[in-house]
């Protein structure tokens, strides 16, 4: 029975692009959520790419080959900034894919956001205001990376232009 509810969640996870929470993944197979976060924790065990995300879980899709990666430095303080640098990202055509930040005592931590158009930014923003959370960033006082993927070097240099002239980033 857990077997082939894994199977199942694996399918339904394989033909989303969007993330699934894991209470809807627990309504759906008639199952608590703390049962869906062990059969998550089992399927990762055994190798497959699930990324938990503030919205829920999601095997990442391979992107075409016509959008490149790349990384930034940025910082801000508030929550009004981190609106706005994601805003800007999304507005050129970019997708935010994570945020990292150096911790001193526990290294390099990540946090997937898979933010690609505005409504996304939205929710981000309203899931962080809903549950009090604080920003990663607020960790490295205000310093981050940001993993981003973009149709072109010319839109990359457009999004990073305009994080410069609003003070996001220090160089261009």
């Amino acid at each position: 029975m857990s077997e082939n509810r894994r199977k199942l969640i694996i399918e339904k996870l394989n033909l989303n692009t969007e993330p699934i929470t894991g209470t809807e993944l627990a309504s759906s197979f008639e199952v608590s959520r703390q049962v869906i976060v062990q059969d998550i924790a089992i399927l990762r065990a055994e190798g497959y790419s699930i990324l938990a995300t503030s919205n829920g879980y999601i095997i990442p899709k391979i992107h075409g080959q016509n959008r490149i990666i790349k990384t930034f430095v940025s910082e801000h303080k508030g929550f009004e900034r981190m609106e706005e640098e994601l805003r800007i990202i999304v507005e050129y055509g970019g997708k935010v894919i994570d945020v990292i930040v150096e911790h001193p005592v526990y290294g390099e931590i990540v946090g997937t956001l898979l933010i690609s158009n505005m409504d996304d930014v939205e929710k981000f923003i309203k899931r962080v205001e809903e549950t009090n959370a604080q920003p990663l960033s607020l960790l490295t006082d205000g310093a981050h990376v940001h993993t981003i993927e973009v149709p072109s070097e010319k839109i990359f240099k457009l999004i990073k232009a305009e994080l410069f002239e609003k003070g996001f980033i220090k160089e261009q």
